[in-house]
């Protein structure tokens, strides 16, 4: 004897299980934008089918824009094409079908088009284009948030400024602080990503996450060279970047500068009001494997500061290198002499090239 399967009963129970599932749950936020989308494409349709004569076949522009930056990529073209069949319709409604309406309808279709080709792009991110711009935004902010400086003991003042080239709310520079595991130390890193502004940002969006953990998790020396391991493994086109690395004790005053491919750190005596520049090797970040970086220390003594910065502040074409920090640190001077208040914003907007994105961190000791 053979054993028979009957379907029905396990259908009509799938069914049911689906049909509970739908109560408890209702219809998701997309699904319930998407039929009031329909419903409104729907009444454009009838109105143009209505009075062909008055009513614009272009209505349906309405619900296809707002369905691209609403609907994610698996209902975006489905409801695209249902716009183009509902264009359709009002195409066979007018009474005379002049060159004007062709062009007008061939420019409709054209953009559903566009906006299914878009979705197909968005699908790997699997969410709506505004929601994909959220989530960029809050990882930018996250990045502007790590570079926050953390509480500092009395008698220590931190600031920095970031500038992206050309406005745009990307930037490949960023700054990354935070206190060490200790808390007797201040560790701090401006990193340069290659490339500038939105080009770049992505990139800066997952460094500094990766570097804000290897910051805290190892001794000051051994951070450039794992950051160098980390950009290595990602084995990105434009897998570059250079950086400065400040390893601060808050007790003494003692500090390590350590730089990768990156513009020198400059220190001023309170007493005689003068810039150092610190100089020390150390090749960027990416491109050499077992890269080794030298140091250069000193003493925060009363009212000394630190001047941490990307090169986008003294970098222009067809000027030295050194002449851009010569200028930067005269500038700084004459904007330090009274008061250290918001020094780190006058800076980055009075000097550096719009072109490219500026960082620059200020460590004061009062």
């Amino acid at each position: 004897m053979t054993a028979t399967y009957d379907a029905q009963p396990a259908a009509r129970r799938s069914a049911r299980r689906s049909w509970e599932l739908f109560r408890r749950r209702g219809l998701t936020q997309e699904a319930r934008i998407a039929l009031a989308l329909a419903v409104v494409a729907v009444l454009i349709t009838v109105v143009v089918f209505v009075l062909p004569d008055r009513a614009p076949l272009t209505g349906l522009m309405l619900p296809l824009i707002v369905a691209s930056l609403w609907l994610g990529p698996r209902t975006l073209p489905a409801f695209v094409v249902f716009l183009l069949v509902l264009l359709a319709v009002g195409l066979a409604a007018q009474t005379e079908v002049t060159p004007r309406i062709i062009a007008a309808t061939l420019v409709q279709f054209l953009m559903g088009l566009v906006v299914i080709a878009t979705s197909f792009r968005r699908s790997s991110l699997g969410v709506a284009g505004l929601r994909g711009e959220a989530m960029l935004v809050d990882l930018r902010d996250r990045i502007l948030t790590q570079g926050g400086v953390p509480d500092l003991p009395p008698g220590w003042h931190v600031q920095s400024a970031l500038k992206p080239a050309g406005g745009t709310p990307f930037a490949g520079d960023f700054v990354v602080a935070m206190r060490g595991h200790d808390l007797d130390h201040l560790e701090v890193v401006v990193v340069d990503v290659s490339g500038k502004g939105a080009d770049a940002g992505t990139r800066a969006l997952l460094l500094s996450g990766a570097f804000g953990g290897l910051l805290g998790a190892m001794p000051a020396r051994d951070f450039l060279p794992a950051a160098n391991g980390y950009l290595l493994r990602q084995a990105w086109d434009e897998g570059f970047a250079t950086a400065v690395h400040l390893s601060l004790n808050l007790t003494t005053g003692d500090y390590e500068i350590r730089t990768a491919g990156h513009p020198p750190a400059a220190h001023r005596t309170a007493g005689s009001g003068r810039w150092s520049v610190l100089r020390t090797d150390g090749p960027v970040l990416g491109l050499l494997d077992h890269a080794t970086f030298t140091s250069a220390g000193g003493r925060l003594a009363r009212g000394d500061a630190l001047l941490l910065y990307t090169d986008g502040m003294v970098e222009e074409p067809r000027r030295d290198i050194d002449l851009g920090i010569d200028q930067m640190l005269g500038q700084a001077e004459s904007l330090m002499r009274g008061s250290y208040d918001g020094a780190a914003a006058r800076l980055t907007e009075a000097l550096g090239s719009r072109d490219d994105d500026r960082a620059l961190v200020i460590v004061h000791r009062t």
